[in-house]
């Protein structure tokens, strides 16, 4: 079934976008634009009189609405007489004119920068999508769900999908239909039936994985975390079920739960964790299990070079630490490395290599600031802490992540795609020597980007919200 078949329901997401239609891209841009020189003075002013209260990422502090207006003139206004009893001072006598007038046009850059990513004026016409190196087409192949969040492709074909409210479905030969034995979840806020991956040896064991919000009722109340547990699939069931791992201690807090998993080529379990909502606490300690990508045995047991299995104070499953919210996680054959995304609070969201050990920062470094526009650290690089290969700023609200290794898009071939939950687009990325050089939005407001996958028979497969569809990305001239 084709994409245009639902064209005239996803017309009624792209009314709710932003404006503006992104600015093109070469083949050497990465996260943030080329400042220009004339700036370098404006930009030594931000951080001087501006940045104690709106962080050192300018790009960050315009991503927000502007109560006084956000035009060349509305800026120098604000700048030169300050609201006071807002909490913003009045730079005109500390200031030369001049100097004003360059810090407005600094600021501008980064309200332009912002402004690039929205996609309202771009209308979903038709189910051909014609791109920088590949033109093709989208097959609906799951359609009637609310929030589809985890995908696998079985060896048959049909595909697997989770949708968050606590339901898993068969998608096959355009039927949607649930399957019996789910575990029971926790779908509130960010929370649900989430992840769901396939033992490499599935065709022989049926093993399935999935991750979910557990719930436990502790004196009265209900608290939720990161699961995993390991289940036999077939017609259309789930039995036996194992329990591989489980984020405790349990909280209250609805957000931040991570669960993205994937298998090594040696057949080691990744799994994402998100800090749960605890940042101050969470992510920097090896004492707990939150804000860290763990790594498993298939059966739930340690392996025994895991980087802190002889720290006695330490969980023995952390691969790595200092996450804030994973939701993006591969693993590149051809490298032998573990890449992962995760969502960064205003701004920040970050591209990492993952590497044994590390720790990433968070939130004690960050190229982001909080919602409500103060910051939390003015930190944006640490001894002893990994920087990110690549960070957005604006957020974009990464989701889902595939390296395409399939001789179904030559053209894209080692890229990676990455779903965008903000700005409803899929993004290719291309990485040359360890290092972003290019990025490019595709079917800009396609829906809310929640899942990406490589499919086993070669094709990708994207999943969006609002409405809750599951695509297949067919290059013009394949066969289905």
């Amino acid at each position: 079934m084709k994409y245009a078949t639902y064209l005239a329901t996803l017309v009624l997401c792209v009314l709710a976008a932003c404006t503006m239609e992104p600015t093109q891209t070469d083949s050497e841009s990465t996260a943030q634009p080329v400042e220009d020189p004339r700036f370098a003075e404006a930009k030594e002013n931000y951080k001087t009189y501006c940045s104690s209260c709106h962080g050192e990422q300018m790009y960050a502090f315009t991503d927000r609405k502007w109560k006084h207006g956000n035009e060349l003139d509305s800026l120098i206004h604000s700048i030169t007489e300050g609201y006071v009893d807002a909490g913003m001072p009045a730079w005109g006598a500390v200031l030369a004119d001049s100097q004003i007038q360059l810090l407005a046009e600094y600021i501008r850059t980064g309200i332009e920068h912002v402004e690039q990513y929205g996609f309202k004026d771009i209308e979903l016409e038709s189910d051909t999508f014609e791109t920088e190196a590949l033109t093709f087409e989208l097959d609906t192949v799951a359609a009637g769900l609310k929030n589809p969040w985890g995908m696998a492709v079985l060896p048959s074909g049909d595909l697997l999908v989770t949708d968050r409210v606590g339901k898993i479905y068969l998608a096959s030969e355009g039927e949607t239909k649930e399957i019996e034995g789910v575990p029971t979840v926790r779908a509130k806020g960010q929370g649900g039936m989430l992840d769901i991956l396939l033992h490499p040896d599935f065709e022989n064991n049926h093993w399935v994985y999935i991750s979910y919000s557990d719930l436990e009722v502790k004196d009265g109340d209900t608290l939720t975390g990161t699961a995993v547990d390991r289940y036999t699939y077939q017609d259309g069931a789930l039995t036996e079920s194992v329990e591989i791992f489980r984020g405790k201690p349990y909280t209250d807090k609805r957000y931040h739960f991570g669960s993205r998993m994937v298998f090594d080529d040696a057949g080691f379990l990744y799994l994402t964790v998100g800090d749960r909502g605890n940042r101050d606490e969470n992510p920097q300690s090896l004492a707990n299990p939150m804000g860290k990508v763990h790594r498993l045995n298939d059966d739930g047991s340690i392996p025994a070079d895991n980087p802190f299995v002889n720290d006695s104070t330490a969980i023995k499953s952390i691969w790595s630490y200092g996450h804030r919210n994973p939701q993006g996680l591969i693993w590149n054959p051809s490298t032998q490395e573990l890449w992962e995304h995760e969502h960064g609070p205003r701004g920040g969201d970050e591209l990492n290599l993952i590497k044994q050990g590390v720790n990433y920062g968070w939130p004690v470094i960050s190229y982001g600031i909080n919602y409500d526009g103060t910051i939390f650290t003015s930190e944006l690089e640490k001894e002893g802490m990994e920087q990110p290969v690549h960070y957005w700023v604006p957020s974009i609200a990464p989701c889902g992540m595939a390296l395409v290794t399939s001789d179904k898009y030559p053209a894209w071939d080692g890229n990676i795609m990455v779903g965008s939950l903000r700005f409803k687009y899929l993004n290719r990325v291309v990485i040359k020597n360890g290092q972003v050089v290019h990025e490019e939005p595709l079917m800009k407001n396609i829906g809310r980007v929640r899942n990406v996958i490589m499919g086993a028979d070669g094709f990708l497969y994207v999943s969006v919200e609002q409405p809750g569809l599951v695509y297949r990305i067919k290059p013009l001239g394949s066969e289905s």
